[in-house]
């Protein structure tokens, strides 16, 4: 077994982990924001999303020559704002109300991000599962060399 496919089992799953924690931060962010009805740009808070993207770029730049930060099956990860309109409730006591008393409340629905929170998390733990089944194949097969 080569040293560099290690590294790369390693780098992968070391990436996936990253990936997995900054969802778990992102999912966070919204649930804490989902009553925010006004925000810096005067808007309501809008959902933000992780969007999971394989590096198949980075494994064509290093066999070009041209290097490349991770392996190819990493992950790199993006966060985007969530397009939509925003819905409006009726609450004329609301600070943020308009003249007919409706308040516009961010795009967050608090449950699905508590079903994705427990899809992240555990997506976490079978990562960090499949990197410690890797790590115990390795030990084993040092052992049976020795």
């Amino acid at each position: 077994m080569s040293e560099s496919l290690s590294m790369q089992v390693f780098d992968i799953s070391a990436s996936a982990l990253a990936a997995e924690r900054t969802r778990l931060a992102v999912i966070s962010q919204n649930i804490a924001n989902a009553q925010v009805t006004k925000g810096a740009d005067g808007e309501p808070y809008r959902r933000h999303k992780v969007v999971f993207r394989s590096v198949l770029e980075d494994e064509v730049k290093r066999r070009s020559g041209q290097g490349g930060a991770l392996p190819a099956g990493a992950v790199r990860v993006d966060i985007a704002k969530v397009p939509g309109d925003f819905e409006s409730v009726k609450d004329p006591s609301h600070p943020h109300a308009d003249a007919l008393g409706m308040v516009r409340m961010p795009n967050v629905n608090v449950i699905d991000e508590m079903v994705d929170m427990v899809d992240a998390s555990r997506t976490y733990e079978a990562n960090l599962s499949a990197l410690r089944t890797w790590k115990q194949m390795l030990a084993r097969t040092l052992e049976m060399t020795r």
